[in-house]
């Protein structure tokens, strides 16, 4: 228990790591020496004297990006009509960390080559919600988040991930991807990846040789029909796995379901399974709602005796199952009673 424990906080920690850590430095306190030229601001854009290190030039309908200070660490440009990323504005911008460039009308064309490599201090990058048709590139080896959302994505070049080894979260979730466009190197390079989304493309089977360290896999709103024996193996770290509103069936799942160790938090729901997969006793919330199953057969869900058996100073309750979601199928109640036997810390069955 005290391992599973550990386990669960070392993911909880590590996924924090990655959602918060541009909150926290956007609160970084910097002192006047911190930098060396006079409080410069460009006239389009706004600089609080409370936050030297920040330049916001949002909402301002802007068609060019305006010459970036030396000091600025974060540069807010979303919701204009920028078409260009220039390499001349950001010149001085040598200590730029976070660049938000969402909303705007950038297409692949607009971004000048090296433009975005020569910052070698940035660690996040902002480009939702644009008009790009293919991931940029080069892009600096420093990036830690790639935020590509709801643009036209259906192209990765070879080589465009092989140098970003500190790159920790790739959302590529509503673009236009298909299968065609992932080749086996792909994510090659990719060391650090934890987080992957792509949801909301075009996608009919399983990405390819993921990276090893993803922790987290957001496939929901694909066309995904099937899943291929062995999978996870090459992802031994994922710990939560959404494939809701795809077309996964019971035989196109491999033949030992989701029973794997890692995986604590798995999304099944608005698929076309007539039946409960097999699932791992690490197990903590599923959800199989809206999908065609017609009854709980507790002798197929419950993890065997073996494998609790084989982890018994692991798992002093059974298996670890807390959340179960099956509204939208087509069982009726009440639910079997060895439901709760097997599962003994269920805390919330919606059916």
């Amino acid at each position: 228990m005290a391992s599973t424990i550990s386990f669960i906080i070392w993911v909880l920690f590590i996924t924090d790591t990655v959602w918060t850590q541009s909150v926290r430095q956007v609160y970084e306190v910097h002192e006047p020496g911190d930098w060396d030229d006079d409080f410069d601001c460009p006239r389009e854009c706004f600089c609080p004297p409370s936050f030297p290190t920040a330049l916001y030039c949002e909402n301002r309908g802007l068609k060019e990006i305006p010459a970036i200070p030396s000091r600025i660490w974060y540069l807010y440009l979303e919701n204009n009509q920028i078409e260009t990323i220039p390499e001349k504005p950001f010149e001085n911008a040598t200590q730029l960390r976070w660049i938000n460039l969402n909303k705007n009308k950038i297409t692949n064309y607009g971004i000048e080559k090296g433009a975005l490599s020569q910052l070698k201090k940035l660690l996040f990058l902002f480009l939702e919600d644009n008009e790009l048709e293919e991931v940029p590139s080069p892009l600096p080896r420093s990036l830690e988040q790639l935020q590509l959302a709801r643009n036209k994505v259906s192209r990765i070049p070879q080589g465009t991930f092989s140098n970003l080894e500190n790159l920790t979260l790739l959302d590529l979730q509503h673009n236009k991807l298909l299968d065609n466009a992932f080749q086996r190197d792909t994510f090659k390079g990719l060391k650090n990846l934890m987080q992957l989304n792509m949801a909301k493309n075009a996608l009919r089977n399983m990405p390819p040789r993921l990276p090893a360290n993803t922790m987290q896999l957001f496939l929901d709103n694909n066309s995904i029909e099937g899943i291929p024996e062995n999978y996870f193996n090459v992802i031994p770290k994922v710990a939560f796995l959404r494939l809701n509103h795809n077309k996964l069936s019971d035989s196109g799942l491999p033949s030992s379901g989701f029973d794997v160790s890692s995986i604590l938090d798995l999304q099944l729901s608005h698929n076309k399974l007539t039946k409960f997969p097999r699932i791992n006793a690490h197990l903590q919330h599923l959800h199989l709602d809206h999908n065609k199953i017609k009854r709980v057969n507790v002798s197929v869900i419950c993890p065997t005796s073996t494998a609790l058996h084989a982890e018994q100073d692991v798992f002093i309750h059974g298996p670890q199952l807390s959340y179960l979601r099956l509204d939208g199928n087509e069982i009726r109640p009440p639910i079997p009673m060895d439901l709760m036997t097997c599962f003994r810390l269920l805390q919330a069955v919606i059916i």
